[in-house]
């Protein structure tokens, strides 16, 4: 059956009266009565049956009738429901945040104050490819090949916080040959950048005991602050620390850094909205480099 065919059915069976049907589908009369004589003999039963100068429907045409009606009225509605769908979907982002998650937050919440219409949908998942824009890190982001639409890579370096009192009070840089024995606070919920710090250690045949794990910078900072431990902290994504309490030092081994990789995917009929918050962020990153 044809969309068409049901159409012409369900206004025939609602005014069981052929000439005003095809006055209301805005066709002839003959080729309503041959569309209906063709669905009839595609179903195999008779649908409509005389009743003197009118026509009535069968008991078939009846059952056809009730049940047909309501699941025309959703086919009718599903255009509608899928131009809505396109419209909220354009309106909401997806991000994947593996990487400076509260910079990247507090990004988003400035973006959101000037777009309050957008909505945000912040996930950390490492094997999803269901995001908009994504954030990510690791050691050398030219060793990796992305199939998403575009990237922007932003640097930093990688510093040892350690509490600013003896022995470091006087330092600027240490080997971490030197660290040997210390206690190292774990970054906790950042694998990607605690992966890159384990490889750079193993590297270095250096193994760190971890005595504490946090994902929360604040805390990170509180710990060291208070001799807990040394951390790795990056340059500029987990914010300055309080230099009466911590310093970070630059570590002499090797040059340790980290790339953060902005992607973007343009999966939606209109990218507009992911673009624009695409070049934001990219922008507020480049930014940061520059303050610094």
């Amino acid at each position: 059956m044809e969309l068409t065919q049901i159409k012409y059915f369900l206004e025939v069976a609602k005014n069981e009266h052929i000439t005003k049907s095809a006055r209301n589908l805005f066709i002839v009369q003959p080729a309503l009565t041959q569309a209906i004589h063709k669905l009839e003999s595609e179903i195999g039963v008779p649908l409509f049956k005389s009743s003197g100068r009118n026509i009535k429907l069968t008991e078939y045409g009846r059952y056809f009738y009730e049940h047909l009606k309501p699941l025309y009225e959703e086919i009718e509605k599903l255009p509608q429901e899928l131009r809505n769908m396109a419209n909220s979907e354009v309106m909401r982002m997806r991000l994947n945040v593996l990487a400076a998650s509260s910079f990247v937050t507090a990004a988003v919440i400035k973006y959101k104050r000037l777009h309050q219409e957008l909505n945000f949908d912040l996930i950390q998942n490492e094997t999803t490819n269901l995001y908009d824009v994504g954030v990510f890190t690791m050691e050398d982001a030219s060793k990796y090949k992305s199939d998403d639409d575009a990237s922007f890579k932003f640097e930093e370096e990688i510093f040892l916080a350690v509490p600013n009192k003896e022995p470091y009070k006087r330092m600027n840089s240490i080997s971490l040959k030197e660290m040997a024995g210390e206690k190292f606070i774990g970054l906790a919920g950042t694998r990607q950048l605690r992966n890159i710090c384990n490889e750079f250690c193993e590297g270095l045949g250096i193994r760190t005991d971890i005595s504490f794990e946090s994902d929360n910078t604040t805390a990170i900072k509180e710990a060291v602050a208070a001799g807990i431990g040394v951390c790795f902290w990056p340059e500029f994504t987990w914010g300055k620390v309080e230099r009466r309490k911590i310093k970070l030092l630059k570590i002499m081994d090797a040059r340790m850094k980290r790339d953060i990789l902005i992607t973007i995917r343009k999966n939606k009929l209109d990218n507009a909205n992911t673009e624009d918050f695409y070049k934001y962020l990219c922008k507020v990153f480049a930014k940061l480099a520059r303050r610094h």
